[in-house]
């Protein structure tokens, strides 16, 4: 037998099989692999990924009220403190407290008796000094024939006559002074001065009142419609004016202040609109302010003295104005900026002049076009010189309809769902 022994062509066949099986195995799982590049990704020629969504909004220019927000404190538009302006011991009181009550309504009685007693004496003296009257005048009628006939002096009648003057002018005394017992007796009677809210009693039954000076007694306010004093920057005003002369700016419906808006300290809008009354011509000293007032109506008594209000007033009107949200509009030291997304949709700041706010959003007076896309939301989104895609900025709190591209990813998620499907199934094959 020999020692070498050559293979047959069938033996070698299993053998040439089994490498190439091998062979193709290999080459299935290099493709499959971390390093191979996914299908449609950048290796695939893909391209690059589509540009960021930016919130905009369209400038539009228009005449816009210069709205200030200043702070401010309530006041009652009438205050009568009431006094008792007789001396006596407190009897009655005749309301409640926390009412509202009617000018001249009776709030208290006083002991009323030393003054009565003084209106009768008062009245006993001008009953006395009447009756001297009656005497002195038929004296001097009875004088006058006498006179004439040169039964009686010259110097007698005359005397009769100054007796006479003399009566009336005690007649006239006596009166005054039962008037004035007339007066004291009413003051034990206190009266509102006027109609108006009445808070609580200051002294109670039994108490020794008007010993001296005039004592408190309650105090009654007026609150509809309410006060409202406010205070501005001097400086401040010195601008507006000069902007109001220079016509930059013209005033806000052809008077001082068109309207005025109270901010309560919840937040919330008082729903009364009020109006100036006046500004002050002289400024503090102090603090550089110049109060001013307005005047706002209380019918259901909501607004109470003393309360901290905000004031929006507007004292002008800015032609040609932008109103941009507040995130819009970036400010610094360096000055206020606007991101504007062009026709290329590629993304530049630009500088603005801001001229006030106006609920929530900037007044913009100068720096922008009508129609020039401003962004208002995004700003993490945007990556160097990259474009964007400008996309209608909705509010907070509003409901957007859905948008056109979350539509368009969900059809392609499904898309790519249903391509995997096959590809899975001719996988597991």
């Amino acid at each position: 037998m020999p020692l070498f022994q050559t293979p047959s062509p069938c033996a070698t066949l299993p053998r040439a099989l089994f490498a190439l099986n091998t062979l193709a195995l290999a080459a299935l799982l290099a493709a499959c692999g971390p390093g191979a590049p996914p299908a449609g990704g950048p290796g695939a020629g893909g391209g690059a990924p589509p540009p960021a969504e930016v919130g905009v909004v369209t400038a539009s220019t228009g005449d816009v009220g210069l709205v200030t927000e200043l702070p401010g404190r309530l006041e009652a538009s009438r205050v009568a403190q009431v006094r008792a302006r007789a001396a006596g011991i407190l009897q009655r009181r005749l309301f409640a407290e926390g009412s509202s009550v009617k000018a001249g309504q009776v709030l208290f009685e006083i002991d009323d008796a030393p003054y009565r007693a003084a209106l009768d004496s008062a009245m006993a003296s001008v009953a006395k000094a009447e009756a001297n009257l009656m005497q002195a005048s038929a004296l001097a009628k009875r004088y006058e024939p006498l006179a004439a006939a040169k039964a009686v002096s010259q110097q007698e009648l005359v005397a009769a006559q100054a007796a006479q003057q003399q009566a009336q002018a005690d007649v006239a005394v006596a009166k005054a002074a039962a008037q004035t017992a007339r007066i004291n007796l009413n003051y034990a009677v206190v009266t509102a001065p006027i109609a108006g809210s009445i808070g609580r009693a200051l002294v109670t039954e039994g108490a020794l009142v008007g010993q001296g000076e005039a004592t408190p007694l309650a105090v009654v306010q007026q609150i509809n419609p309410m006060y409202i004093n406010f205070t501005q920057s001097a400086g401040d005003v010195m601008k507006l004016r000069q902007a109001l002369d220079a016509g930059k700016l013209k005033r806000a419906s052809g008077t001082q202040a068109a309207s005025v808006r109270l901010v309560l300290e919840d937040g919330s809008e008082y729903p009364r609109a009020g109006r100036l009354l006046f500004s002050d011509l002289t400024v503090d000293a102090t603090s550089g302010q110049i109060t001013l007032r307005a005047e706002v109506p209380n019918p259901d008594g909501s607004l109470l003295p003393g309360l901290y209000v905000r004031v929006r007033v507007e004292q002008a009107q800015a032609s040609n104005a932008i109103v941009l949200p507040q995130q819009a509009v970036t400010r610094s030291s360096q000055g206020d900026t606007v991101m504007v997304v062009g026709a290329d949709g590629k993304v530049t700041p630009r500088p603005v002049k801001v001229g006030g706010q106006q609920r929530n959003q900037w007044v913009i007076l100068d720096g922008l076009q009508s129609g020039e896309q401003v962004m208002v939301d995004g700003f993490q989104k945007l990556r160097g010189d990259a474009p964007v895609k400008p996309v209608p900025w909705v509010a907070p709190g509003s409901k957007p309809a859905a948008p056109a591209s979350a539509a368009a990813a969900a059809t392609t998620a499904t898309s790519g769902a249903s391509a995997a499907t096959p590809a899975a199934s001719a996988a597991s094959r």
